[in-house]
């Protein structure tokens, strides 16, 4: 037994020093900060998207700009309540009378700031409870509107990030450009994005509206304009029927259910954000038991055939036996797997509790509660351990038939088979932890260390618990004594690689290469 955890100590301090161990390390949190922070940046960085719109309506393209921009007007004033200097620096050189309206508009209560930003914006108000603010507002909304609707898409994204204005800039052409030869021409050349045509009489139907543009895969300023514009359609159609305005509302109101689950007392509990995290975190939890189990096998893979093919195997085996070579060499890069997830979880540890403080728009969910519940952590600790040891079972094995890199590509295939499936099934068995699915894939040896940390929020019945746990203990030495006769025999070959018959021949071959004598 020391002789194994001398070979366990020495694959694990060789992996220490490799570049492999460190670019493992850093993978999980740079591969996460990648997917959180480049596709705002991609979407930052995507052009305002150009447009123009030929109204025959007379009125549609008027309301949409003015819904879109009391709309941008009252995300600006959440985004001011209540007025501090950090949130006035934001205003940068903006006049004294436009400060002054968003000074008076920060003390309104945050209910009022939606009537209040369509009223600067149109004049409107609707819910007539703004009587008391318009006397002070009055002096300055007309400089404020000036200041307003010259803004520039860079000075909107100073003020306020990702407002309508700033992602879709309508282009004023006169009234000889009005004619679809001359708009198509400017898609052509790029001076256009796309442009809208509106028909006589939108309110009846939909005849005559055309949406024109050569990019079909951003479908963004399609989707919001059609929004804006069937909402004010919706309303002048409710108004032509003679329905007020309070009823129009009523009727379009949606019945809306309040989510609950059973709780542990039996009684009907309301769903917090985290449970419905807490419903989806294994789902992370086995990406990641899938990622680190394939990652560290592979430098197993990888270290015993650099080995065999540098003879250094010849050299171990004058004084190890073959089980005792690869029993070490498995639980040394375990050991290397156990470190590399556990910075892997700090890292995600620092990195929910860091994001918030720098993000007003991240949720307020106490992810790191989710992620340090011990039922996640003691389930993916144990069928970590248990993967791991099943696939460096079969990893080793295979490495110890191959001479290169090559040779064990073939070799794989049947391997990353079986390692794709639970991938496959990962969102169905989240969704149905407890179905049969899920259920019959955890009866099955190599898939069932994902398939049952993808059921821990379920949770499964303790009869699974238990059944998955003995089958993991029985499987795993069978496992162990099917690599240790394939590797006794394939450590020591040269030449040209077996082929999955022979391998399997020799599960029941009592031939065994001699130990080599120093």
């Amino acid at each position: 037994m020391s002789k194994i955890f001398l070979v366990a100590k020495r694959e694990y301090l060789e992996n220490l020093r490799t570049k492999t161990f460190w670019i493992g390390i850093l993978m999980f949190p740079v591969i996460l900060a990648i997917s959180i922070f480049l596709p705002m940046l991609l979407d930052k960085a995507k052009d305002a998207r150009r447009y123009t719109v030929i109204d025959r309506s007379g009125f549609l393209l008027d309301e949409v700009r003015q819904s879109s921009s009391a709309q941008d007007l009252y995300r600006v004033l959440m985004g001011l309540s209540p007025m501090d200097e950090e949130r006035a620096s934001s205003l940068g050189d903006a006049p004294d009378q436009v400060k002054k309206v968003f000074e008076i508009a920060s003390e309104q209560k945050r209910e009022n700031l939606w009537p209040l930003a369509q009223w600067i914006v149109s004049g409107k108000d609707e819910s007539g409870s703004l009587e008391p603010v318009r006397q002070s507002l009055q002096p300055n909304l007309e400089a404020f509107r000036d200041w307003w609707n010259k803004l520039s898409p860079r000075q909107l994204n100073r003020i306020q990030k990702g407002l309508d204005r700033s992602r879709f800039h309508y282009v004023e052409i006169s009234e000889a450009e009005k004619n679809q030869e001359s708009l198509n021409e400017m898609i052509q050349r790029g001076a256009l994005f796309a442009y809208f045509e509106i028909g006589p009489n939108p309110v009846e139907g939909s005849e005559g509206c055309r949406y024109v543009s050569n990019n079909l895969t951003d479908r963004d300023l399609l989707n919001w304009f059609n929004g804006y514009a069937s909402s004010i359609v919706k309303e002048r159609r409710i108004a032509a029927k003679g329905i007020d305005a309070q009823t129009a509302r009523w009727l379009n109101q949606s019945l809306n259910f309040e989510t609950n689950k059973v709780g542990a007392s039996g009684e009907g509990e309301k769903v917090r954000v985290e449970d419905t995290a807490g419903q989806w975190a294994p789902v992370a939890f086995v990406y990641i038991l899938w990622v680190s189990i394939f990652s560290v096998a592979q430098i197993l893979l990888s270290n015993t055939i650099e080995e065999k093919s540098n003879r250094i195997i010849e050299v171990l085996l004058s004084s190890l036996s073959p089980f005792q070579l690869m029993s070490g060499k498995i639980l040394g890069n375990a050991a290397t797997g156990l470190t590399v997830i556990a910075s892997w979880i700090g890292c995600l540890l620092v990195g929910v509790t860091v994001i918030p403080r720098f993000f007003e728009s991240a949720p307020s969910v106490q992810l790191d509660q989710v992620i340090s519940e011990p039922l996640y952590l003691g389930s993916f600790l144990f069928y970590f351990l248990m993967g791991y040891f099943i696939y460096a079972a079969i990893l080793v094995g295979i490495g110890s038939v191959c001479s290169n890199p090559k040779e064990a590509q073939n070799l794989m295939l049947p391997v990353m088979l079986m390692l794709i499936v639970p991938l496959m099934s990962m969102m169905p068995v989240a969704q149905d932890p407890n179905g049969t699915l899920a259920r019959t894939l955890s009866y099955i040896p190599v898939f069932t260390p994902f398939v049952m940390m993808n059921r821990a929020a379920g949770p499964p019945p303790m009869v699974d618990y238990i059944g998955t746990t003995l089958l993991l203990l029985i499987s795993l030495p069978i496992f162990f004594w099917g690599a240790s006769r394939i590797f006794r025999i394939g450590i020591l070959m040269t030449g040209q690689p077996p082929n999955l018959f022979q391998i399997f021949r020799w599960l029941f071959t009592e031939t065994e290469h001699p130990k080599i004598k120093g």
